[in-house]
This record gives C-alpha cells, sequence and structure tokens, in this order.
C-alpha cells in the first residue's frame, strides 16, 4: 500500500508535466516561439525556470551526498560542498548581474534566437563557421548531458522499486520528450518553475523530518562535531591550500556559456524586470543549496541511527531516497509526501532534460539543418522538423543512457567544463570586448573545448596540482586565446563595432534612468 501511494503522487506529477505540454502545443506558431517563447516570460518565470534547468538532479542527490561522503569516510568533504555552493550561488548572481540584460538586448537586435546565431550575428560571421561550430559542441555535451539525466530516472526507479533500469529509463524519457515536443520552450519554461516549487518542498521536508528523528539541530551537530576536522574548509579531496578552492569555486565560471541558462535571458518579455529576476535566482539558489548540504549532516545522524554506515551498497547520494523511503511506512499521508519528495528529484532531473533537449534540437534544426541545407523551410515545415529533432535527440540521448553503470555526475561535471569553457568566454568578450572579432571568437571556443578534452583525459593525470577541474584552465585558455587572437587579425567591421556602441549607449542611458 505504502508504494500504491508513492506512485499515485509521481504519477498525478508526471501527469501535470505531460498535460502542460498539451497545454502550449497550439501557442506555438513559429520556430521562434518555440525555441525561444516569442521573448514572452515573465520575471519569476525567467528566474526559477533558469535556475530549475541549471540544478539538476545536483541539488537533491549530488550536493548533499558530497556533504555526507566526509562524514562517513568516503569520497567528498564539507569544505567541497561549501566552495562548490559559493562557487556555483557567486556565478549564478554575476551571470544575472552583468551577462542578462545586455544579452537580452542585444541577441534581440540582431535577431538572434540561440547561441550559435547570437555568436554569428553579433560578428558578421557570414560564412557560417562558429554557428557551426557552436552548433557542434552544443550537440557534442548536450546529448550525453541529456542522457545523463534519463540514466538519473532509471536509477532512481531501480533503487526505489526495483523496477528494471532499462524500462524505467524509457518510460521517464518519453514523459520529459512528450511535453517537450508538444509546447516546446513554454512548456519548458513552465513545468521548470513547478518542478522548483516542488524541489522545494522536497527540500523543506526532508529537513524537517530529519532533525524531528534525529533528536534535534543539537543532536544532529553533536554527532557531526564527533567527526575529526570535517569543517576544516581549507582541504578538499586530501589537498589543502588555494588552488584546490579555486578550482572547485570555478564551477561558477560555467554559467557564463550555458546555452539552456542563457536562452531564459534572451527570451524575458521585459528586460527591465530582470533584475527582480535577478533577486529570486539568486535567493533561491542560495537556500535551496544551503539547504542541500544541511541535509547532507542531517543524513548522517540518520544513517547513523538506522545502522547504514558501513553496510554494503550504502550511497550518500541517495541520502534522500532512504530518507524518504522511511517517511513512507509511517501512514499514507506520509507516502503520499514521500512521493512528492521522489518527484522532487525526479523534477530536478526532467527540468534540466528539457532545456538540453531543446538547446540542441535548435542547434541542429535551425542552426545546421535550416541554414546550411534547406534555407528556404516554409514555417509549417520548421514546426515539424522542430518537433521532429527534439524526438531524434531524445532517442539519441536513450541510446547514451542504455548502460546502467554509466557515473551520472561525472558527465555532468564534464559537459559544465565543456560549455562553460567552449561559450563563457566568447560570451563575455562579445558583450564587453569591443575589438573582439569571429576569428577571436571561433579560436577561443574551439580553444576552450579542446582544452576541457586535453586537461581532463591527459594532463590530470599527472595527479597533484595538475588534477584541478578542467573547466578552470580550459577557460583561462579559451580567454587567452579570444583576446590574443582577436588583436592579430583584422578589427570587426564598422557596422559591428557600431552596434556594440549602440548597444554600450543603451545601456548606460538605462542605468542613468534607474
Amino acid at each position: 500500500m505504502t508504494y500504491f501511494w508513492i506512485s499515485f503522487a509521481i504519477i498525478l506529477y508526471m501527469a501535470a508535466m505531460i498535460g502542460i505540454g498539451f497545454y502550449f502545443s497550439n501557442k506555438n506558431s513559429s520556430t521562434d516561439d518555440y525555441y525561444l517563447g516569442g521573448r514572452q516570460l515573465g520575471p519569476f518565470v525567467t528566474a526559477m525556470s533558469a535556475e530549475a534547468s541549471d540544478m539538476s538532479s545536483w541539488l537533491l542527490m549530488g550536493l548533499p551526498g558530497v556533504a555526507l561522503a566526509g562524514l562517513v569516510g568516503m569520497n567528498g568533504s564539507f569544505a567541497e560542498a561549501v566552495w562548490t555552493a559559493v562557487g556555483l550561488a557567486g556565478g549564478t548572481y554575476l551571470n544575472w548581474l552583468i551577462v542578462a540584460k545586455k544579452l537580452r538586448l542585444y541577441s534581440e537586435r540582431i535577431q538572434a534566437n540561440t547561441i550559435p546565431d547570437y555568436f554569428s550575428n553579433r560578428f558578421g560571421d557570414k560564412s557560417g563557421a562558429i554557428c557551426f561550430v557552436s552548433a557542434i559542441i552544443i550537440v557534442i555535451f548536450f546529448v550525453p548531458y541529456t542522457a545523463s539525466g534519463f540514466a538519473s530516472i532509471g536509477k532512481l526507479m531501480n533503487s526505489l522499486y526495483g523496477l528494471p533500469y532499462h524500462g524505467s529509463m524509457v518510460v521517464g524519457a518519453l514523459v520529459v520528450s512528450i511535453y517537450t515536443v508538444l509546447g516546446g520552450f513554454l512548456a519548458a519554461s513552465t513545468t521548470d518553475l513547478i518542478q522548483s516549487i516542488i524541489m522545494t518542498i522536497a527540500l523543506i521536508v526532508i529537513v524537517g523530518y530529519g532533525l524531528s528523528t534525529g533528536g534535534g539541530l543539537s543532536a544532529v551537530m553533536a554527532n557531526t562535531n564527533d567527526v575529526v576536522n570535517y569543517f576544516n574548509m581549507s582541504s578538499i579531496g586530501g589537498n589543502s591550500g588555494l588552488l584546490p578552492i579555486f578550482s572547485v569555486l570555478a564551477w561558477g565560471l560555467g554559467y557564463f556559456g550555458m546555452p539552456h541558462i542563457l536562452l531564459r535571458f534572451m527570451a524575458i518579455e521585459d528586460k527591465e524586470k530582470l533584475k527582480l529576476s535577478r533577486r529570486i535566482a539568486t535567493v533561491w539558489v542560495l537556500i535551496s543549496m544551503g539547504i542541500a548540504i544541511f541535509i547532507g549532516i542531517i543524513g548522517y545522524t540518520f544513517a547513523k541511527n538506522n545502522g547504514m554506515i558501513g553496510q554494503e551498497g550504502f550511497d550518500p547520494e541517495r541520502i534522500i531516497i532512504y530518507m524518504a523511503s522511511a517517511i513512507s511506512k509511517i501512514n499514507w499521508l506520509t507516502a503520499i509526501l514521500a512521493g512528492v519528495i521522489i518527484s522532487g528529484i525526479l523534477a530536478s532531473i526532467m527540468s534540466t532534460s528539457d532545456s538540453q533537449m531543446l538547446a540542441a534540437a535548435s542547434s541542429v534544426s535551425e542552426n545546421i539543418v535550416k541554414r546550411f541545407f534547406v534555407k528556404n523551410m516554409t514555417p509549417e515545415g520548421g514546426m515539424k522538423f522542430a518537433r521532429g529533432t527534439v524526438i531524434a535527440i531524445a532517442l539519441i540521448a536513450m541510446v547514451f543512457a542504455w548502460n546502467p553503470d554509466s557515473s551520472v555526475f561525472r558527465i555532468v561535471s564534464f559537459a559544465w567544463a565543456g560549455f562553460g569553457a567552449s561559450f563563457g568566454p566568447a560570451v563575455l568578450c562579445s558583450l564587453f570586448d569591443r575589438r573582439a572579432n569571429k576569428y577571436g571568437t571561433l579560436a577561443g571556443i574551439i580553444a576552450g573545448g579542446a582544452m576541457v578534452f586535453i586537461w581532463k583525459f591527459g594532463i590530470a593525470r599527472l595527479g597533484g596540482l595538475f588534477s584541478i577541474y578542467e573547466l578552470l584552465p580550459g577557460f583561462v585558455v579559451s580567454i587567452l586565446v579570444n583576446v590574443i587572437v582577436s588583436r592579430l587579425t583584422p578589427a570587426p567591421e564598422k557596422e559591428i563595432t557600431d552596434e556594440f556602441d549602440k548597444v554600450k549607449a543603451l545601456m548606460k542611458e538605462d542605468k542613468a534612468l534607474r
């Protein structure tokens, strides 16, 4: 009976997501609507959908798991969890502060609906080289990223119910695909808003349960204090000093290059309300990540009291699942509540996967097929092809997710580094460097992406100081290459610099009026 009520809550949640897809299915009259919502997003939806699509299962599984792992003698620590959260929170705030409004203004003026479009139109690249390379990079990193989300769904259902991994993964992937294919960007953004609320409820319920069953805050902290040096903020992975800390803080650099987050900035209806969106997003990120880390600490007392520590198969990343299972056994109401918690985990996964599918599909259909092969596609044909591309991306991602032993979080970490190093410097230079040109942008994008691969699979294996997160060296190399190549090659055309100056003047004028 317990599983019945949990299943009831989960099925209700999934049905609601599909229902939203049907609702928005008739509100897309063009690919502009389908991929960017016609730039009609309100400030609250913009903020919450951006952060929900960003956090993925890292918020409800990864971050608590890192904090708890350090308490049970596994690979993780309080310092790693906190510095990661600080980096992500700082990156979130700075992205909203210095990128959001200018990118919204610039992308509308140059009529760009995708990130490859933006780079290409911003630098007047008539050859399409920047557009093509950017689209390929998005596909390279987003397809396995999306697959990691599908794999997370399969693993979640397998660990909770003992259901077959492959069947669970396919069903979860189909739910995400259905509402995304039907409703496009507006459906994805609206479901992301709802999913962020469910994620928040899940976090709050778990904290309340953990404290009430663990003897209160004082008992929980007493247990934690028994672990020697747990709160040492200068040691990460056994390495002390500033470099390991900067390596973890580098997660925040990834925000400047995340296509699915940048698209939210481009899609807001009123750019003057981005300030409100920034405040909402930053507060939610700070609170939610703080609670997630605290759940890792609370989870230690829960695991200790239930004799779970040291047991074969104990996984710190599944602590919320273990606690939800315990909650479900109290009565039928708490079983439904446990279903909401599990739905929160599903929400964190699905809110990222839908955005990634759309970003990857838009790169294929808009920036490769329509630009280079079928230039005269009708609006009706464009919509059919857009939906077909989303389906194709989903099917390919399912193939990538077929191996149940794949490491979800290693894939997420690598893809995050890839986007951050490839696109982050390019976005920043496009907005703030008047001398940046198409040659430097293309070289920087390629160099950043290549360095992520080189560092991850080559240099990092040397160990020691070289074992830092690949995003940091990739980002540094990319921005240096962008700046240097831009200055060694011909300056941008006058119309390009004139547009840059107009956008800069508009930003100054807006700042003076406030």
